[in-house]
Order: C-alpha cells, then sequence, then structure tokens
C-alpha cells in the first residue's frame, strides 16, 4: 500500500513539473543587434486650399477709451451704455469750480503782467528803468499768456465729447465720483459707420497660409440662417500671449442691415487661395505627440532608420495631417516602429 501512495506522489510531482515547463510564451523584444521587420508607406505630398474653421466675436477697429484730462469730481453723466452717439456729442462733464478757478487766476496773472510791462517800459523811457527790467517783465507776460492757455485747455476738456459716430460700449464711473487724471470713464467704438469686422483665433500651421484679401464666410445669430461674404483684412504678427493662437481680421465686404453689437459670437469659414503641402500618415505612425509636435522614424536606404521630428497639423480619426518635417525623406515606418531606436537595423516586410 505504501509503495503504490509513493508512485502517486511521484507521478503527480512529474505532472506539475511539466506543467510549469509549458507555460505560455511571451512576447520576444528584439535585441539592439537584431535586424527588425518593418512595414512602411511613401511620403507623399498633398496640396490642399481646405477651408479654415474658426470662431471669434465682432468688435470695430476704433475702439476708443475716452477720460478726462484733468481730475476731478464728475458733474453729470449725459449717456448709458448701449446708446448710440454722434460725433461731438457731450458725453459727460466735471464739476468746474476748481477748473474755472484756475482759468481766472490766470486771466488776472496775465492782466497784471501786462501792467509791469507797461510801467517798465514807460520808466525806461524816462531813464529809471533798465532795459533788463524790460525784458524780465516781457518774459513774464510770456509765461503768463502760457498759463491761461494751459488752464483754458483743461478747462476744455474738463468735458468728454464723442470722436466718432458710434455706441457707448462700457461706461465706467459714475455721477459724484471723484476720478483722477486719464481715468477711463467710457469705451466707445465707431459702429456707427457700420465698420465692422470678426477678430478669430487661428493656430501657427492655419496663420501661415491664410493671406490678406484671402475669402471667408461668416455665420452669426445677427445674421439669421444666412452666411455673409467677408474678406481678410489683417494678420496679427504676433502670437497671443493668453491664448497662444494668431488673430485673423475678417471684415465684412457685403452691405447687411444686420444688428451687430460689440463681443456678438461668430463663426467663420476661411479659403486661403494659397495651397499649403502637408502629409496625411497612418495615426500609429506618430510617436510621442504633444502640443502639435511629435516622432516619427523614417528610413531613406531601407536599412536604416533616422527619428525625426515633425509638426502636427491636424488629428483625424484614423490618420494625422503633418504640416512639415517631411520633405526631405523617402519611407515612412508605420509599424514596428515600438522597437526601433536611431542605431536599428531594419528589413521591409510590406
Amino acid at each position: 500500500m505504501k509503495t503504490i501512495q509513493h508512485s502517486i506522489a511521484i507521478f503527480s510531482l512529474l505532472l506539475i513539473v511539466a506543467s510549469c515547463g509549458k507555460s505560455t510564451p511571451e512576447k520576444v523584444i528584439p535585441s539592439a543587434t537584431e535586424t527588425i521587420p518593418v512595414k512602411v508607406v511613401t511620403i507623399e505630398k498633398s496640396a490642399t486650399n481646405a477651408t479654415i474653421n474658426a470662431s471669434g466675436q465682432f468688435t470695430t477697429d476704433d475702439e476708443t477709451y475716452l477720460s478726462f484730462l484733468t481730475g476731478g469730481i464728475v458733474k453729470q453723466l449725459l449717456v448709458k451704455e448701449g446708446d448710440r452717439v454722434r460725433k461731438g456729442q457731450l458725453l459727460a462733464i466735471l464739476d468746474l469750480t476748481a477748473i474755472n478757478a484756475m482759468v481766472n487766476q490766470a486771466r488776472i496773472g496775465l492782466e497784471k503782467s501786462k501792467r509791469d510791462l507797461e510801467r517798465a517800459t514807460n520808466l525806461q523811457k524816462d531813464g529809471y528803468a533798465t532795459l533788463e527790467q524790460v525784458q524780465n517783465a516781457q518774459t513774464a507776460v510770456d509765461i503768463a499768456e502760457q498759463q491761461l492757455s494751459s488752464a483754458r485747455f483743461n478747462l476744455k476738456y474738463s468735458e468728454i465729447r464723442a470722436v466718432a459716430d458710434g455706441f457707448i460700449l462700457k461706461r465706467f464711473v459714475n455721477q459724484g465720483q471723484l476720478v483722477s487724471t486719464g481715468t477711463p470713464v467710457f469705451q466707445t467704438n465707431g459702429a456707427g459707420d457700420g465698420k465692422w469686422y470678426l477678430k478669430v483665433g487661428v493656430s501657427d500651421h492655419e496663420w501661415n497660409s491664410i493671406q490678406e484679401g484671402d475669402e471667408a464666410w461668416i455665420q452669426s445669430e445677427a445674421f439669421g440662417n444666412r452666411k455673409v461674404k467677408a474678406v481678410v483684412s489683417r494678420r496679427a504678427e504676433s502670437s497671443d500671449p493668453y491664448t497662444g493662437t494668431f488673430s485673423i481680421d475678417l471684415t465684412i465686404s457685403e452691405k447687411t442691415d444686420a444688428l451687430i453689437a460689440s463681443g456678438m459670437f461668430g463663426k467663420a469659414e476661411i479659403t486661403p487661395r494659397v495651397q499649403s503641402t502637408s502629409w496625411t500618415i497612418p495615426y500609429e505612425a506618430l510617436l510621442d505627440g504633444d502640443a502639435g509636435q511629435g516622432f516619427v522614424f523614417v528610413t531613406d536606404d531601407r536599412k536604416t532608420v533616422k527619428k525625426i521630428p515633425v509638426q502636427v497639423g491636424a488629428v483625424q480619426q484614423q490618420s494625422v495631417v503633418i504640416s512639415s518635417g517631411l520633405e526631405a525623406h523617402k519611407l515612412l515606418i508605420v509599424s514596428g516602429s515600438a522597437y526601433l531606436n536611431e542605431t536599428s537595423a531594419i528589413i521591409i516586410k510590406n
């Protein structure tokens, strides 16, 4: 009986050892010196003038902040936010008590200096005053005239008038408030002339393909269900530090009676006249993609590889649009790149 049990125990141990020897094989990573099989595709350019979609807000090119030249207490505000104004219309005035006093003081000072000059001139004729005294009196008159001119100028700009036909976009102060020199009181624009444009933001790749004069179509709630024709009127030469995008101004090029307000949202479709060159590659060929940048492996001699940086223009469902980086290369590796490094040898298995 013991002999049978001993035999069963040995047989069980052998089964366990045999089963351990038949474990599922793991995926083998090629060594650094091994030739790695890859699949490649030919790198081919595609020239397109695809529509660029962007969005932004309506504004005008003459938005202006209006303020008083001198400080003081706001006596009267004659308009509210959203009011239409005409060029030269009075919008606000300061309490003029102190400013009028300065004008009167300057005027009285000028009158005195003129009397002093006349007295000095008469005394010189009688031999009781020197030429220097007369010249000093004349200088005092000149200074007093400039002081009066400055006081009258401050009086003139102790009120705010509209610089153009347009609208009041923002009012920053209230009646009775004490303001200092240059404090913004109103923000206005020249929308009364209908010079609206849509300011949109685009990527650097899109900015590079857009030129002034390119056609566009704008869609907004202001236009109902129809699209309005526009044209690219300006390209910003630097990016927005907050968004990283480049500004494009689209000016409406057809007559419209739509009511547009500053800050109203709009969408645009821009059609560049200049064709842009790009490459469409399989999604799996792109490595380490981050913020518009990435890497791919290419081969020019079908034996060795290079890892090169590329600029990503757009990411689609099954492919990636590359805007630059592939200009000088022939074949793109689309399979097997996970095992590659810059010293790898390859064999093409397409």
